[in-house]
């Protein structure tokens, strides 16, 4: 399978990733991917009935024995650089979505910052405002 992605399937398989790093995609994730698809200035002109397919191709990379350290390579290749923090916001907000955070959720956000070259300060911004944006009363 080609390793090379579009900007929208790029974003979308960092948002999947972050959803599936756990081994379990929640619903409340899910949704949370639908609706920033449909929704973000960054997703215009991605027709969203292609998400399916874009989520069956990230699932058979994510499934090959070095499909995440691809992934996070073509991500990479994929996200010009005005976009990278866009690309980790994005997978923060699906992180904050089901209210919960996992070490295998952490490491990926790392692995993402280092591949994306995204600063600690700026990473841990962005990841405090989406659990911001996420919080329950």
């Amino acid at each position: 399978m080609a390793d090379k992605l579009d900007l929208h399937t790029a974003l979308i398989h960092a948002m999947l990733m972050m959803s599936a790093v756990d081994r379990e995609m929640h619903n409340a994730e899910l949704a949370k991917i639908g609706e920033l698809v449909r929704h973000l200035p960054v997703f215009a002109g991605y027709d969203p009935r292609r998400l399916p397919k874009t989520s069956a191709t990230c699932a058979d990379m994510m499934a090959d024995k070095d499909g995440p350290e691809r992934m996070l390579r073509a991500i990479a290749a994929a996200v010009p650089k005005a976009l990278r923090e866009t690309a980790y916001a994005l997978a923060c907000d699906v992180l904050a979505a089901d209210g919960q955070t996992r070490l295998e959720e952490i490491g990926l956000l790392r692995a993402l910052r280092q591949r994306l070259a995204i600063g600690e300060l700026a990473a841990a911004g962005l990841h405090r405002a989406a659990r911001a944006r996420y919080a329950k009363a």
